[in-house]
């Protein structure tokens, strides 16, 4: 039986790493918002196992896509820096 709170981690599962990877501009929302959306559904109540481990993942998916970006943009900065000496 697929609930709310499956469709709910499987919506964030499909959204969350487009959105942070964004576009040129930079993440459409940031890594705070998705960790707050995925901490909400943790304090829900009677989460599965096969629940908590999606959502776990996908905590960890967001440390990952965190650091890349920051990671770019600390690249982005020296290269920039770079070209003005």
């Amino acid at each position: 039986m697929v609930t709310l709170l499956d469709l709910e981690i499987a919506h964030l599962a499909r959204v969350m790493e487009p959105s942070m990877i964004g576009n040129l501009a930079g993440p459409i929302l940031p890594a705070a918002y998705w960790r707050g959306r995925l901490h909400q559904l943790l304090d829900a109540q009677h989460l599965t196992n096969g629940q908590l481990r999606a959502l776990d993942s996908l905590l960890l998916q967001l440390d990952d896509l965190e650091a890349r970006a920051a990671n770019n943009t600390s690249t982005l900065t020296t290269v920039h820096m770079g070209k003005r000496s």
